[in-house]
């Protein structure tokens, strides 16, 4: 199958229902992005890319103009357009017009999910000041704990990445900044950001950055690593409160695992593509399926069936539920 620009929506925990933008379309890597997370959905990075000329397949803003104009017609309900799916979006330099050209055509907030891999630089600042919303990734306020989660390309260094949050912060034109710390456990002796230690440092790291919002969530889907695992909601709602004390309660999002919102209501086109467009960008279980593209369950089955069958797409088991993912 293709690899489609423009995909879902999804029902996101944080966002509700998310049109999806994908800016890099190489088929030649499940995933395009200068990090390897150990808790990443998507699985590993075969090679991590160094630099924004490095990237291959890269997306146009012309060409993401034209895949929204015709599909988000069909979609009665977004909440918002959002650039992630399998790569990492401010490595695409032309992030900003296209966030323009998004504006011109859809009433739509725009957000951008990024792992704060180049907001030091000038040029990825001005195209993240496009949107509406960015949601910048920061696990840790110790650079061994970062290099160990998150596992970053050559050159990336954590200093780096909080001066650029800083300073997108101080920007006269500037995107509502949220910062999502992404908690992780393990089941062997692992650097994890839930201990005390940890979340000491990152909220004095937090308090240097000063965003306007900080989400706290931790792992939904399978991980890259078979040893990473989710924080329990009891040590969720305990660092909740501990950040709520620090920043206050208006500033603080504890996402929870389960989506609320109903079903989407879209007319299809081809759905069997859609839901591999859905899967190739979050492993998803038959529910989240359903729900994100408003599918009726005796309509998936046969789907399922289908994409099984030819091995486009394959299933995998973590704790009690069932996941689809490319395979």
């Amino acid at each position: 199958m293709t690899k489609r620009i423009i995909y879902g929506p999804i029902l996101s925990r944080r966002l509700g229902r998310s049109l999806g933008v994908d800016v890099i379309k190489t088929l030649e890597t499940k995933k395009n992005c200068n990090f390897d997370c150990v808790y990443c959905q998507l699985g590993h990075v075969p090679l991590k890319i160094t630099r924004t000329d490095n990237v291959k397949g890269v997306v146009s803003p012309e060409e993401v103009v034209e895949g929204l104009r015709t599909y988000h017609k069909n979609i009665e309900d977004l909440d918002y357009i959002t650039f992630s799916g399998t790569c990492e979006p401010t490595l695409n330099s032309g992030l900003g017009e296209m966030i323009k050209g998004i504006k011109e055509i859809s009433p739509h907030p725009v957000c951008v999910i990024t792992n704060s891999s180049l907001v030091d630089k000038e040029n990825i600042r001005r195209n993240l000041s496009e949107a509406d919303l960015v949601v910048a990734t920061l696990v840790s306020g110790y650079e061994e704990t970062f290099n160990a989660i998150n596992r970053p390309a050559e050159e990336i260094t954590l200093e780096n990445i909080i001066n650029g949050l800083k300073k997108i912060r101080r920007m006269d034109k500037r995107p509502i900044l949220s910062i999502e710390v992404m908690m992780v456990d393990s089941n062997i002796d692992f650097p994890v950001n839930h201990t005390e230690r940890e979340i000491e440092k990152l909220k004095e790291v937090l308090i240097e950055i000063n965003p306007d919002e900080i989400e706290i969530l931790t792992v939904s889907r399978p991980p890259a690593e078979d040893y990473i695992i989710p924080v329990s909601d009891d040590r969720l709602k305990q660092i909740a409160t501990e950040f709520e004390n620090t920043f206050g309660k208006e500033r603080v999002k504890l996402v929870l695992k389960g989506v609320k919102k109903s079903h989407s209501k879209m007319k299809h086109g081809n759905i069997e593509e859609e839901v591999y467009d859905l899967i190739m960008r979050r492993p998803c279980t038959f529910r989240q399926i359903s729900a994100s593209l408003g599918i009726d369950d005796k309509e998936l089955k046969p789907i399922i069936g289908r994409m099984l069958s030819s091995e486009s797409i394959e299933e995998t088991t973590v704790g009690e539920k069932n996941y689809y993912k490319i395979s």
